[in-house]
C-alpha cells in the first residue's frame, strides 16, 4: 500500500500542522450517539453481528478522508496513506484479557464481513497480544467497550505525541425515546484534524449506518 509524502512547505494546513505539532501539542476527542435502530434490524434479520459492521463503517469512512490517514511513516516523513486497515480489539472472556486482530479491508461488506470471520476462526482463541502476525504499516486502530455506555471516552498515550491517526471507540448500546443508539468516540490530533474533520467523521458515519441497506446486500 503506497505511502503518499506530503510536501509541508506546499500543503495549505501547515500553520495549523507546525502549531499543533510544535507548540501546542494535543489532541482532542469527540463523543455522539449513533442512531443504529434500523441498523440493528436489518442485521439481526441477516444475522449479521454488530461488531464488523461498525469496523466496516468506520473503515470505510477513514478511507474517504486523507485527514483521517496522515501520519508519519516509520522514517518520520509525513504522509497518507492510500488505504488503511482495521486493527480492532477482541475480547477473551474466560480470562477477561484481550487481542488485537487485523483484517483486510475490502469495499464490499460481503468480503469484508468473510475475512472477518475466518480471522476470527483462526485467531480469535489465541490468547497473544497479537496473534496474528505480519502486521501491516497501515492500521487504524478501532475498539469497542460493550459493557459501559459512556458519554466521554479518552484514550492517552504518552509518548511524544506524534501519533496522529485517529483512534475510534465505541461503547454499548442503549435504548432512549424509542431509539437504539451506540456512543462513538473519535480522537484525532488536532495537527491533522479540526473540528470540522471529526465531526465530517461523525455525520459520514451516521449516513452509512442510515443507508445502510446500500451496502448489507
Amino acid at each position: 500500500m503506497k505511502f503518499n509524502l506530503i510536501n509541508i512547505d506546499n500543503w495549505s494546513r501547515k500553520p495549523y500542522f507546525e502549531h499543533f505539532l510544535n507548540h501546542t501539542r494535543c489532541t482532542f476527542s469527540m463523543t455522539v450517539d449513533i442512531d443504529i435502530t434500523q441498523l440493528l434490524q436489518r442485521l439481526r434479520k441477516k444475522n449479521i453481528k454488530l461488531y464488523p459492521s461498525f469496523i466496516y463503517m468506520v473503515t470505510r469512512v477513514v478511507n474517504s478522508h486523507k485527514e483521517f490517514r496522515t501520519c508519519f511513516d516509520e522514517k518520520g516523513r509525513l504522509g497518507y496513506w492510500d488505504e488503511m486497515i482495521p486493527s480492532f480489539t477482541i475480547f477473551h472472556d474466560d480470562d477477561k484479557t484481550f487481542s488485537n486482530l487485523w483484517t483486510e479491508y475490502e469495499a464490499s461488506f460481503s468480503l469484508f464481513y468473510k475475512n472477518y470471520q475466518e480471522d476470527m476462526r483462526l485467531y480469535g482463541h489465541v490468547k497473544e497480544m497479537n496473534p496474528k502476525k505480519q502486521e501491516p504499516k497501515n492500521l487504524i486502530p478501532i475498539s469497542c467497550i460493550p459493557w459501559a455506555s459512556f458519554t466521554g471516552f479518552n484514550l492517552n498515550i504518552f509518548d511524544d505525541g506524534t501519533f496522529l491517526l485517529p483512534i475510534i471507540t465505541s461503547g454499548k448500546y442503549f435504548e432512549q425515546e424509542n431509539k437504539i443508539l451506540l456512543p462513538i468516540s473519535l480522537q484525532v490530533h488536532h495537527s491533522v484534524c479540526d473540528g470540522y474533520h471529526a465531526s465530517v467523521f461523525l455525520n459520514d458515519l451516521q449516513r452509512l449506518v442510515d443507508n445502510c441497506d446500500e451496502w448489507l446486500l
